[in-house]
């Protein structure tokens, strides 16, 4: 599907926002409606202009993962999963972002993930293997110049991943600001207009655990806002990306209260750019999903008020049920965790079933989530929600992915080009058409 001739636009967007929430089908928007606002319930992002759907295959595979997915978007051409920003013959291509610095403009990516994994770094780097490459990533985004950088991942900059060079150390010796924490963020006035914020080691914490972590992180929200007031100054205008990604790991998990306060913390997001983007009218905002996860959907029989008491994430719950290596977990440890933090009275019988489930599953890809992914299907099971089972979910190789269309939400100069069924290869083109920047999909610019 191929997006046909260039749009005539009367003023191009001197701004481009993306905002990718990570594995956010329609599901996973409708049981985050549901359980934020009920039935007559509206989100921020269902208000926008213009509304279309996006088919998401990859080059070889009908169900694509992060990397092609993101890469897709980014570069507008099909690559395989777990490429990034590489053609089919293994060359680098350049993404929107290139374009968009090439053309003088200032450039930023976020991501509550860390920065260097598949979607942040779509925009920002080419390589191989998402999962081999993660410290050339880190490599590439400092060498790209990117103005502002916001999100996860402080452990892929640091010497022990870099043979013992500081990335760190070298974006402040080439004049960007650095924050660690919220406090550092809210209080940081760039010189130079660079900013590098890195708050957590690997992923930022789940919504629903920041309070048990005592997490001193800044939100999604708080990051885009700063980055656009950075990005912002000066008249060159800007593109940035800014990623919602923990929605995926929340589907993944089947954890749908978690879901429910990823995608609320995403669409508040929406929200406050949306408003920042109308008072004027030069900003196209883009809202969009790289796939969906796990099949989520709001059945009929989904109790949504026992959803609502779970008070913690499957995967802190999954760090309670954590042995000793050769030690066995305790059906009684099981029903304790689930009636705690799940409201979930497991009798012993099905404690036991628990544990086998876990012993017995071997995915394919992120065998470290097991026991998290089986409290996350155990308390979706007992709460009813529509979710693929455990089962396929393992035997996936891209951990639960489905091929299911992603909505995606407009508003700004050249929105109405979305207002239908594209492909996500269209997505770069309908971007720098709005923005009247040069672009050809698979182009090699060597800004990299």
């Amino acid at each position: 599907m191929q997006v046909h001739g260039k749009q005539q636009l009367d003023t191009p967007a001197k701004n481009v926002i993306l905002l990718i929430g990570d594995g956010m089908g329609l599901g996973q928007l409708e049981v985050a409606r549901q359980l934020e606002y009920g039935k007559t319930g509206v989100l921020h992002m269902e208000t926008l202009d213009h509304v279309g759907l996006m088919r998401t295959y990859s080059a070889n595979n009908f169900v694509t993962d992060s990397a092609a997915g993101g890469s897709a978007i980014a570069t507008g051409i099909k690559t395989n999963n777990e490429s990034i920003a590489i053609n089919e013959k293994g060359q680098e291509v350049d993404s929107i972002l290139d374009a968009f610095q090439t053309h003088g403009k200032k450039v930023g990516i976020i991501s509550t993930n860390t920065v260097v994994d598949a979607t942040p770094a779509a925009f920002g780097a080419s390589v191989a293997n998402r999962w081999t490459d993660a410290a050339d990533i880190a490599r590439q985004l400092f060498n790209h110049k990117i103005d502002v950088i916001l999100g996860g991942g402080a452990s892929y900059f640091m010497p022990k991943k870099q043979n013992g060079v500081d990335l760190i150390e070298k974006f402040c010796k080439a004049g960007y600001t650095i924050a660690t924490n919220r406090n550092e963020l809210v209080a940081a006035s760039p010189r130079n207009n660079k900013l590098v914020g890195l708050f957590h080691p690997a992923y930022m914490n789940f919504q629903i655990d920041k309070e048990e972590y005592k997490s001193e992180e800044p939100t999604l929200q708080e990051m885009t806002m700063k980055a656009i007031d950075v990005l912002s100054r000066g008249e060159e205008g800007f593109f940035l990306m800014a990623e919602g990604a923990r929605i995926d790991h929340m589907a993944h998990a089947a954890d749908v209260t978690g879901i429910w306060k990823e995608t609320i913390a995403f669409d508040q997001t929406v929200k406050a750019v949306v408003d920042w983007a109308k008072k004027r009218n030069d900003t196209l905002v883009v809202v969009l999903a790289d796939h969906e996860t796990m099949g989520i959907s709001a059945t009929e029989k989904m109790d949504i008020e026992g959803l609502k008491k779970v008070n913690v994430s499957a995967e802190y719950m999954g760090k309670q049920l954590q042995v000793a290596k050769g030690a066995r977990l305790a059906p009684e440890r099981v029903m304790e965790v689930f009636s705690k933090h799940a409201n979930i009275q497991l009798t012993l019988k099905e404690a036991q079933q628990f544990i086998t489930n876990i012993e017995s599953n071997r995915t394919m890809v992120y065998p470290q989530n097991r026991v998290n992914w089986e409290v996350g299907s155990t308390i979706a099971k007992h709460y009813n929600v529509g979710v693929v089972n455990s089962s396929i979910r393992a035997a996936s190789s891209t951990g639960g992915h489905t091929a299911n269309m992603i909505p995606i939400f407009a508003t700004g100069p050249g929105s109405e080009a979305f207002n239908r069924v594209i492909d996500n290869t269209d997505v770069s083109t309908i971007i720098t058409n709005a923005a009247d920047i040069p672009f050809t999909p698979g182009q090699q610019l060597g800004n990299q």
